[in-house]
């Protein structure tokens, strides 16, 4: 038997089970044992999700999700077509093979 409390608190609230996961798996990604807790006991059903972290982890899981850039726009707006792997019309490959290792 151990005698390390399970001192767990509340991160934060999503309202989708989906953001819930993705932010959970971030975190244990980075080695931060979190807990997730789905908001309704029925199967499918998608009402949100809760997650808990344990007191050791808390400053370090709030810097990690406050990092996070949520506008989807500004992100976009951000990036560079680098980021996107697109190139300038002048660096496109026109050709197409024809697989008969001829061009068309």
């Amino acid at each position: 038997m151990t005698n390390q409390i399970d001192d767990w608190h509340k991160l934060a609230r999503y309202d989708t089970n989906m953001q819930g996961e993705l932010h959970a798996n971030l975190l244990r990604n980075n080695n931060i044992k979190v807990s997730l807790q789905a908001l309704s006991g029925l199967p499918g059903m998608n009402s949100g999700a809760v997650l808990w972290v344990q007191e050791e982890d808390l400053a370090q899981a709030k810097r990690i999700l406050d990092n996070i850039n949520l506008d989807g726009a500004a992100l976009s707006d951000e990036m560079s077509d680098a980021d996107f792997s697109i190139k300038p019309s002048d660096q496109t490959n026109h050709e197409t093979n024809d697989d008969n290792g001829g061009n068309l």
